[in-house]
């Protein structure tokens, strides 16, 4: 413990506000992910200048510092994996504007994504960028791990909707990069940022664009008897130049568990699902939707429902969007993978994965974005069997590489974190390490920001070591 470093932080933000107790600090080295890393303190800041302050205590001091919007992170990006001070935003949670005529919001990193959301739908807005756990996650964390979602196919992730950042750096200093109108000149620095991870700075404000509600909306749910049927429609779809809003796909053994937990209506004796939903002016979308229901049917479809009404469309999201809880039913914990991969590919992948479960002995539910190819296979298992984890580890990274040997990539939405930086080297060459290490020192010299995250260890900051591999898991979160 680090006393002299606690007692300034109990100075500048009060007690109430500092964490250091072991079981106070426990709850704080989990996230979504199977990874652990447990922080010395836990601080909640309220303003800029109080995190600024915090990281010149903690230069001062030597102490790392992690950055943690609501550890609903999947990849263990928000854990101190070498200790250190953890910065909490929850209390940084203001949408700070609304400028409706220009389509704008500023707000705090620990603004709840769906909240932004529903503060702008008066005004005929909301926030596309929306993760299956929207009602938790924080935008924040969004903008550190590039988040995204069922409906970012059409509309794209995080970083195609944040225009400016308020960020400070390594040695507390404040500055902005970006445009509220996303125009500025010179280096494209607010990309940079947004999914960086919280490696190069600490972000405190957000400028996000807002988009128009559209005129017209019809959701589809295409039942099939067949996995490969569904797989070869979403890529027939693609190829004829449809571009849904959202294409998401459930096989069967996960749409009977997420029907016995929400009774969205889907179809329990079917082999698959895609739920499709198309969005636009009036005309467009019922051309649209009809194109959708010739290809599905085309592909042996057994039948193609339109959502009726706001409340079922509704209830079909609420199947999607709370797939991963209802999992619970099937084994104590499961790790949900995140995959890309070229969507031409999604048959072969797909018959891949249910090789690898046979193989290794485990049940594999798929649900994920099929639209865009990225893939969520969730591997159920028991963590007390130490046994079952390691193998749960091993049938996972055995996915993640056939994703990457049939042209895909290690993530699309959950990030490096701790969980992939192993498996970097798939990817990129020395001298992209390198590349990548200059920009990172340039921010972050010392490794103090969130030090031990995307680099491979042997590539990474010399002082980290590698922490046993957690035996437990948390809850999952969502993708």
């Amino acid at each position: 413990m680090h006393s002299g470093l606690l007692r300034d932080l109990e100075k500048l933000l009060g007690s109430s506000s500092v964490l250091f107790q072991p079981e106070d600090v426990l709850l704080y080295e989990y996230d979504g992910s199977v990874e652990k890393g447990r922080p010395d303190m836990v601080v909640f800041p309220t303003t800029t200048q109080e995190v600024s302050q915090i990281v010149k205590l903690a230069a001062k001091h030597i102490v790392p510092i992690v950055g943690r919007g609501a550890g609903t992170g999947l990849s263990g990006g928000a854990l101190a994996r070498t200790g250190g001070v953890m910065i909490v935003f929850a209390r940084m949670n203001r949408i700070l504007s609304i400028d409706p005529e220009n389509q704008r919001a500023v707000v705090q990193p620990g603004v709840v994504n769906y909240d932004l959301t529903l503060a702008a739908e008066p005004y005929g807005l909301y926030f596309a960028p929306d993760p299956s756990s929207q009602k938790s996650c924080t935008i924040g964390g969004n903008v550190a791990e590039n988040a995204g979602g069922p409906h970012t196919l059409a509309y794209g992730v995080t970083t195609n909707h944040v225009t400016a950042l308020e960020l400070v750096l390594p040695d507390g200093e404040i500055v902005r990069v970006g445009s509220a109108q996303g125009d500025a000149l010179g280096y494209d620095l607010t990309g940079l940022l947004v999914g960086s991870e919280g490696t190069l700075a600490l972000v405190t404000e957000i400028t996000v664009k807002l988009s128009p509600r559209p005129e017209a909306v019809k959701t589809l749910l295409a039942v099939f008897d067949s996995v490969d049927d569904a797989a070869e429609t979403v890529v027939d779809v693609t190829a004829r130049a449809i571009i849904p809003a959202a294409c998401e796909m459930l096989d069967g053994w996960t749409l009977r568990v997420v029907e016995d937990f929400v009774h969205a209506g889907f179809p329990r004796d079917s082999a698959a699902v895609l739920l499709l939903e198309v969005e636009g002016l009036a005309e467009a979308v019922a051309a649209q939707a009809a194109a959708i229901t010739e290809v599905c049917n085309i592909h042996h479809a057994r039948e193609v429902r339109l959502a009726r009404d706001n409340a079922e469309r509704e209830l079909l999201w609420k199947g999607r969007k709370n797939a991963f809880g209802a999992l619970g039913r099937l084994a104590p914990s499961n790790y949900v993978l995140d995959g890309v991969i070229p969507r031409t590919k999604l048959p072969q992948t797909l018959r891949h994965i249910r090789e690898v479960g046979a193989r290794y002995g485990f049940d594999i539910c798929n649900i994920f974005h099929a639209g865009d190819g990225n893939l969520h296979p969730i591997v159920l298992y028991d963590p007390r069997d130490k046994g079952q984890f390691e193998r749960a580890m091993q049938a996972s990274a055995e996915i993640i590489r056939y994703c990457v040997e049939v042209g895909g990539a290690l993530t699309g939405e959950h990030g490096i974190g701790m969980e992939k930086s192993e498996l970097m080297p798939l990817l990129f060459s020395d001298a992209d390490f390198d590349l990548m290490r200059r920009v990172h020192d340039a921010f972050n010299p010392n490794c103090s920001l969130n030090p031990g995250k995307i680099f491979p260890l042997s590539k990474g900051c010399g002082e980290i070591r590698v922490r046993s591999h957690a035996q437990s898991s948390p809850h999952a979160s969502s993708s």
